[in-house]
């Protein structure tokens, strides 16, 4: 089962709104539902010290992706080249699917 939380799921390319990340672009990386945050790829970099273990013999400072709150993150769209909402259709498959309320095009994961 893939999780999901609104209108985000992993894989989808977002926008950040908000907070120190604003402006930039990223590609979901996993949604951690509890907490209502998506982690995205390059983006909310964090420092944590490790100290030496057998794992990683040498310890050191590793840097890794924090989650953001989904609700400053907004679906992209390519071919509007701009964040958009997005709304859900049903196909005559019988299938549903997301799409951009801005130009019409299938938002594909």
């Amino acid at each position: 089962m893939e999780l999901t939380h609104g209108k985000i799921k992993k894989g989808d390319t977002v926008y950040v709104i908000s907070g120190k990340e604003n402006g930039k672009t990223g590609k979901v990386i996993r949604i951690l539902t509890d907490d209502k945050k998506a982690i995205v790829e390059k983006l909310n970099i964090v420092k944590r010290h490790a100290h030496p273990s057998q794992k990683n013999p040498g310890g050191g400072i590793f840097e890794k992706e924090t989650g953001i709150h989904l609700s400053k993150l907004m679906i992209y769209c390519a071919k509007c080249d701009r964040p958009v909402r997005i709304g859900r259709k049903r196909l005559p498959s019988g299938e549903k699917t997301r799409y951009c309320r801005r130009c019409g095009e299938e938002i594909k994961s």
